[in-house]
């Protein structure tokens, strides 16, 4: 399936999100909504305006959709250990971070990547409490960068 292909297949399926949540769909909800159903991992605002497509937005109309595809339970969002939220697409039927997993925060870099192959822990609330949900980030240095700061303190061949 070539690009074109698959981009046209996502911006189908966003706007049927759109519908089925009940929400408009105008060409910033469809496109972010596509975008974050395409990227495999969470995003932040400024690596939505980086994206192409995402810098056809104002910040403004960016930040308002993200909202209301939050709201609306089309995307969740997770935040870094760093204040920034990143978000990311999934169905109607899962809401929240779908997965039930944690994800990994490099300090370095800013990339979070969803940690699939692990669960997050079961946590105990007191009696009569409502959870509204939680999130694990661990945070340290990604391989990239890793390799990045060791060639640092290498001498040049």
């Amino acid at each position: 399936m070539s690009d074109e292909s698959t981009r046209a297949t996502v911006e189908k399926t966003a706007s049927e999100l759109l519908a089925a949540a009940g929400l408009r769909r105008t060409r910033a909800r469809e496109s972010l909504l596509a975008l974050l159903y395409e990227s495999d991992r969470p995003l932040s605002h400024q690596e939505i305006a980086e994206k192409p497509g995402g810098a056809e937005f104002d910040r403004v109309t960016l930040y308002r959709t993200m909202a209301t595809l939050e709201q609306a339970g089309l995307i969740h969002r997770v935040q870094g250990v760093d204040g920034f939220w990143r978000f990311s697409g999934h169905s109607l039927e899962a809401p929240g971070c779908p997965g039930d997993h944690p994800h990994f925060l490099c300090l370095d870099c800013g990339r979070m990547t969803c940690l699939k192959d692990q669960s997050l822990p079961w946590v105990s609330v007191p009696h009569e409490s409502q959870v509204y949900g939680k999130q694990l980030v661990v945070y340290g240095r990604c391989p990239a960068c890793s390799r990045k700061e060791a060639q640092k303190g290498k001498p040049d061949e």
